[in-house]
């Protein structure tokens, strides 16, 4: 008998040395060509020359991220399966009545590969320059103004709101099918105000087409070290990042992982991809599953006051 568990126990750790064996799938739940496609393929091929195996993404897009999730949810937890995962997958929650997954209890924390402070854009017309200006106006001029989003429940209408309550004024949502048109409509004029990347606003701040009013990271950004942050604008506390990470299904070996994990991180602070980041205006989060489980914790609690106080209601 004992001479079985010894056999069982180095056959286990055979086959443990051995991950991975095959290629990973990496689920997607945006379409190709994205800020977060675009920085998860980056990562996945670092990680992919660290584990020996390839990370495949696989495009699932639609219905707010819940498509990708539900096919995470439904995958064999054998470490052959992650999900990237962005804020859909704490906002969700609040703003559906019904989900095909736990949200909560479905998946285990991989790790944060990538932090992208949202930076509080306008059109060039507006007749303010800062938070304090902006403020001051819709105080005095309540619904004149109005912001794009990608949609209803995105993160930067989410966080636009909270920003709103905190200031206790009125701005009208203006909400678009995709970020594309809701941009091409601020630059347009159609709408005053938006929250975006700097990846995609630079450009057009050096044209001139736009001006910065915050950003909303926990710190400046280095390319933009003049412009204030939100927080630093009056609101302390307030952040507003397109945060990147991983998810497994349930179930998933430690020992997978914490593979994956350490792939990624490492992936993360390469000296490639560390040069794009820098270039994109993107923060390196603090990495880890323990890190990714209570930022999920935390953001389930509060965009779930968030989306009650705001009245934020979608179709399921």
């Amino acid at each position: 008998m004992k001479k079985l568990l010894l056999l069982a126990a180095l056959l286990g750790q055979s086959a443990l040395a051995a991950y991975p064996e095959r290629p990973i799938k990496v689920i997607m739940p945006f379409p190709p060509g994205g800020t977060v496609d675009v920085l998860t393929r980056l990562v996945s091929s670092e990680a992919g020359e660290t584990l020996g195996r390839p990370l495949v993404l696989e495009y699932k897009p639609g219905a707010g991220g819940t498509i990708a999730t539900d096919a995470a949810a439904r995958a064999a937890p054998d470490g052959y399966t992650i999900l990237v995962t962005t804020p859909n997958h704490t906002i969700n929650p609040a703003l559906r009545t019904t989900l095909p997954f736990n949200t909560a209890n479905d998946f285990v924390a991989v790790t944060l590969f990538a932090n992208i402070p949202e930076l509080l854009v306008a059109h060039p017309s507006v007749p303010f320059e800062s938070m304090d200006g902006l403020l001051k106006y819709a105080k005095a001029n309540p619904g004149k103004l109005s912001y794009s989003s990608a949609g209803m429940g995105t993160l930067p209408h989410i966080t636009m709101e909270l920003l709103l309550r905190s200031a206790a004024v009125e701005v009208t949502h203006v909400p678009y099918k995709g970020a594309a048109p809701a941009f091409t409509d601020l630059l347009a004029g159609v709408v005053q105000l938006k929250y975006d990347t700097y990846a995609t606003s630079a450009p057009m701040l050096r044209e001139g087409k736009l001006k910065v009013l915050a950003t909303a990271g926990r710190e400046r950004l280095p390319q933009l070290a003049n412009v204030p942050t939100v927080a630093e604008s009056g609101f302390a506390g307030y952040e507003g990042y397109l945060w990147v990470g991983a998810l497994a299904p349930r179930g998933t070996p430690r020992e997978a992982v914490a593979a994956l994990s350490a792939a990624l991180t490492k992936a993360a602070r390469s000296a490639k991809v560390a040069a794009r980041f820098e270039a994109d205006g993107v923060e390196t989060p603090p990495a880890g599953p323990e890190e990714l489980s209570r930022l999920i914790a935390a953001e389930l609690k509060l965009w779930a006051k968030v989306v009650r106080e705001a009245n934020i209601k979608i179709t399921d």
